[in-house]
C-alpha cells in the first residue's frame, strides 16, 4: 500500500505535515506522499524552524492508522530505519548514524530529520498519521544547535535529485512500516545498529530534569534507556541526548 501511494509535488508550500494535517482534518487520511521543492515554514521537533533549501527532500507520508496511536509510536523507528538504509545505499564507506529519537547524523553532524504527527479524524475514531522526513542532499543548511551535512558531501555520485530519493525511499519505508507492524522488536534491533552513542554515556532528559547514565536500549515504546550510576534504570521519552565527552 505505502509503495504504491501517490505522490502529489508542490513547487512551494508552507509545510508538508502542515498540509498533511490539512488533509487528515478535512477527512482524507491517505495514503498519499506529499513532497516539496521548497518549504517557506518548515517545522522540525518541539516546533524548531527547518530551514528548507531548493535541492533538498521535503516529504510527508500520510496514512490512516489501523492501531491507532499505540501503533504510530513505531513510525519514527521504521523512519530512521529507512532513511538509514536508503543512506547506506548511496554513501560508501560511510557510517550513519540515529540520534534518538529522531535524527539522522553522520559524524555527529545533521544529515537529516523525522517528524511523526498523529491525530483522530474529525467525528472518527480512525487515527491518521503525518511521517514527515527532511533529508539534506545538496545543501547543509546552518543550524544553531549542531552541525550539519548533505549527502553530495559524501558521495562521488553527481546531480542526486529529490524525485529519485524519494522514489527510493518509498521502497525502503513501506518494508521499514510492514516490519513495525509485524516485528517491533525486530525492527528496533536494526535501528540500535545505528544508533548513536549505544553503550557510551550521555545526559538525557527535559531541561531542569537532565540524568546521566549509560544508553543500553530502547524499551518497547521507544523511550531511550538510560542506567544510571548507582545501577538503576531509568526511561526516557522526552528532551536531548547529548554524550557527554570522557577525558583521559
Amino acid at each position: 500500500m505505502i509503495q504504491t501511494a501517490p505522490v502529489i509535488w508542490f513547487d512551494e508550500i508552507d509545510s508538508t505535515n502542515t498540509e498533511a494535517r490539512r488533509r487528515a482534518e478535512a477527512g482524507s487520511p491517505g495514503p498519499v506522499w506529499l513532497a516539496a521543492r521548497l518549504q517557506n515554514a518548515g517545522r522540525g521537533r518541539l516546533g524548531r524552524a527547518w530551514v528548507s533549501k531548493p535541492g533538498n527532500l521535503y516529504a510527508t507520508l500520510l496514512l490512516p492508522v489501523a492501531g491507532g496511536i499505540a501503533s504510530a509510536i513505531r513510525f519514527p523507528f521504521a523512519a530512521g530505519v529507512a532513511v538509514a538504509q536508503l543512506c547506506e545505499s548511496l554513501l560508501d564507506n560511510t557510517q550513519i548514524e540515529l540520534k534518538w529519537p529522531n535524527d539522522i547524523r553522520i559524524d555527529r553532524a545533521k544529515l537529516g530529520g523525522i517528524l511523526v504527527e498523529s491525530g483522530r479524524l474529525a467525528n472518527s475514531e480512525q487515527t491518521w498519521a503525518a511521517i514527515g522526513i527532511g533529508l539534506n542532499i545538496a545543501h547543509a543548511p546552518e543550524a544553531q544547535t549542531q552541525a550539519t551535512t548533505c549527502l553530495e558531501v559524501h558521495t562521488q555520485r553527481s546531480g542526486l535529485q529529490p524525485d529519485f530519493i524519494l522514489g527510493a525511499l518509498r521502497t525502503h519505508l513501506g518494508d521499514a512500516l510492514h516490519l513495525a507492524e509485524t516485528d517491533f522488536a525486530a525492527l528496533l534491533e536494526i535501528w540500535l545498529t545505528y544508533a548513536e552513542g549505544l553503550g557510551q554515556t550521555l545526559e538525557a532528559g527535559p531541561p531542569g530534569r537532565r540524568l546521566r547514565g549509560v544508553f543500553t536500549g530502547i524499551d518497547y515504546d521507544g523511550g531511550l534507556l538510560l542506567t544510571l550510576p548507582d545501577g538503576s534504570e531509568q526511561t526516557i521519552r522526552a528532551g536531548e541526548i547529548e554524550l557527554v565527552k570522557q577525558v583521559d
